[in-house]
């Protein structure tokens, strides 16, 4: 059953058309991705849904009681409640339910045995237990845990938080309160690897149908079973895998291509027709009927070529060109028995690694593990050794090098040394265009624009060693390809701390881990990290205990409800167990080589499924056997 059915939804913005004719019907259980370019009007569309914001046009229809939350990037206007009451206060139905079930209760207790009053207690019932009955707000707290909170977070007032707490407490107040249609706008910001995998897994048990929008291309793998793209005023809905849509999105591209290619050949081959034998009587009237059907030919590649442009139209991605560094020394960085600390609190002890030139290095770790402190003496000098001729470039996470005090086009020139016309040129590739965006004070830049200031200045600073802390924040998909594929083609050193797992696997290849107040090296990229990490929790689990022969009874005096496995079955299953493993493991190296294979996106998948089903399976038999 749907819970939303959107019919022909149209929206206006400053007498300009956004979208129109926008239809699409969302079941429970559906998992959505809402694609599209900036501006496309993916977060409107979600207000609209949630309520939020008028349409102009069309009829949205919900399922009866459908309760919407929504997660954007918005601030919580409550600074004064605590984190536990702003996220319960997200659940206020919820809290009315217990109020209604006691009075209801009451009323029953009094005599009241109407059929109206039983069946409301029912649906009343049935609508908290599916929440998870009384319990719901240990539920709702378990999430806040999940992304990220402590304990003792709880009961510290909003207005205590930075921006990136505040937007991970909007999302736990959306998923807390059990919605039946869950909105999310870019889930994923200021969420560490460890909080991604949780709400990954949270998403994917939620009993409900989900709409989210996200750049991060591994979540939308892991999450996603729909695509709904708003391009150009139109909307496209996709009942498949984010790679399926993609694949999907080239096959169209090639048939519409093929479309054009014919009916242009069919319009010379009658133009040829006319040219030939319009002069002559007997021929005249076939060639003025020719002369029709061009004229309609000419409607339908107009038609095809305007399928084509709105297929390959992409927003203007960034210009992504480093220059050619300098050569450093064969060492760019190197530290021994490093300890990072904050506050007193020691974040790493003992660190020891060093940096070779042209290397591509990953810094990964939770949240509050200490990367960006660890980047930041990195870049100071401060207990490491910085190699001879390195020049480091370095993008942190809130742009604090940016001089705010001029315009964008000051601030570029200032801090590359650019002649006006080659810092305008950089500017535009950056999607800075035009007079109003060149003399934009910086102080007055979105987060976004910032961040696009950051990479520009980044890019033409000459750095033979890139130290990139979150570079993709706020950037969409189309950028953070573009980033991805300039970063594999730099032939400098890079050092990259990232949240985006697709990035990281693309780059890197080597890995530094800091797990559990310590630094680990790993080759390659995420993938192998992944890898590393299972074969060491595999081998620190306790061998399963050696299965005892059962003792035969004298007399049986009736047959077992259920035959025990036979050893030849379980060792059948591992097996088969390490032949798929086998092949996920090809799966994810050649993945690591070109993130944007979508036919080994789609085998991974069903490698991984198929593992999955195989372990599960082998758990079952291996109890039954212990029986």
């Amino acid at each position: 059953m749907a819970v939303v059915i959107a019919s022909n939804l149209r929206k206006e913005l400053a007498g300009s058309v956004l979208f129109d004719g926008v239809s699409f019907s969302v079941e429970r259980r559906d998992r959505v991705a809402l694609s599209g370019p900036n501006g496309a009007g993916k977060t409107t569309l979600l207000r609209i849904l949630a309520g939020e914001t008028e349409k102009h046009g069309g009829e949205l229809a919900f399922a009866k009681g459908t309760r919407v939350a929504l997660h954007d990037q918005r601030p919580p206007l409550e600074q004064e409640l605590s984190l536990r009451e702003y996220v319960l206060a997200g659940a206020r139905d919820l809290v009315a339910l217990e109020d209604e079930l006691r009075r209801l209760e009451q009323a029953m207790a009094e005599g009241d045995h109407a059929q109206a009053t039983l069946n409301r207690y029912a649906e009343a019932q049935a609508r908290l237990e599916h929440a998870g009955g009384y319990a719901w707000r240990d539920r709702a707290t378990s999430v806040v845990r999940g992304l990220g909170f402590a304990d003792e977070d709880l009961d510290r007032p909003l207005r205590t938080f930075s921006g990136g707490e505040l937007t991970r407490a909007s999302l736990a107040r959306a998923l807390g309160g059990d919605p039946d249609l869950l909105l999310l706008d870019e889930p994923t910001n200021h969420l560490d690897v460890a909080n991604l995998e949780w709400l990954e897994r949270e998403l994917a048990s939620l009993d409900a149908a989900l709409i989210l929008v996200a750049h991060d291309r591994w979540f939308l793998e892991a999450v996603t079973t729909a695509t709904l793209e708003l391009e150009a005023g139109r909307a496209t809905f996709f009942p498949g895998q984010w790679h399926a849509w993609r694949r999907e999105k080239a096959a169209r591209m090639l048939h519409a291509q093929k479309e054009v290619a014919r009916v242009q050949a069919d319009i010379a081959r009658l133009e040829r027709f006319v040219e030939r034998f319009r002069a002559k009587k007997d021929k005249a009237k076939q060639a003025q009927a020719k002369l029709t059907q061009i004229g309609r030919l000419e409607r339908e590649r107009a038609a095809a070529a305007g399928e084509v442009a709105l297929l390959s139209r992409r927003t203007r991605g960034l210009g992504f060109e480093f220059l050619k560094p300098a050569r450093s020394g064969r060492t760019v960085v190197e530290a021994e028995g490093l300890e990072v600390a904050i506050g007193g609190r020691v974040l790493l002890r003992d660190a020891t690694f060093a940096v070779e030139r042209g290397e591509h290095v990953a810094l990964v770790g939770p949240n509050g593990s200490g990367k960006t402190t660890l980047l930041e003496r990195l870049v100071r000098g401060e207990g490491v050794r910085i190699g001879h001729g390195v020049q480091i470039g370095y993008f942190s996470q809130q742009e604090m090098e940016l001089d705010t005090r001029g315009s964008v086009l000051q601030c570029v020139q200032a801090m590359t040394g650019l002649a006006r016309p080659d810092a305008q040129s950089l500017l535009g590739r950056f999607l800075f265009s035009g007079w109003d965006a060149h003399e934009k004070q910086v102080a007055v830049l979105s987060g976004g624009e910032r961040r696009r200031l950051a990479l520009a200045v980044t890019v033409a600073s000459g750095a033979n060693f890139l130290v990139l802390d979150e570079p993709t924040n706020h950037l969409d998909l189309e950028s953070r390809e573009a980033l991805e594929a300039a970063l594999d083609a730099f032939p400098g050193t890079v050092l990259l701390v990232s949240h985006d797992r697709a990035l990281l696997d693309a780059i890197a290849e080597r890995t530094l881990a800091i797990e559990d107040g310590e630094l680990r090296a790993y080759d390659g990229g995420w993938a192998e990290l992944l890898r590393a990490r299972e074969a060491r929790e595999a081998r620190a689990k306790p061998e399963p205990p050696a299965e005892r022969p059962a003792k035969p009874a004298r007399k049986p005096v009736a047959a077992p409800k259920s035959k025990p496995p036979r050893r030849s079955e379980l060792e059948r299953l591992e097996g088969e167990i390490a032949v798929r493993e086998a092949e996920v493991a090809e799966l994810e190296t050649k993945l690591a080589e070109d993130w944007t294979d979508v036919d080994a996106l789609a085998a991974h998948k069903r490698s991984r499924d198929a593992l999955t089903a195989l372990l599960e399976r082998w758990e079952t038999l291996f109890e039954q056997a212990q029986m």
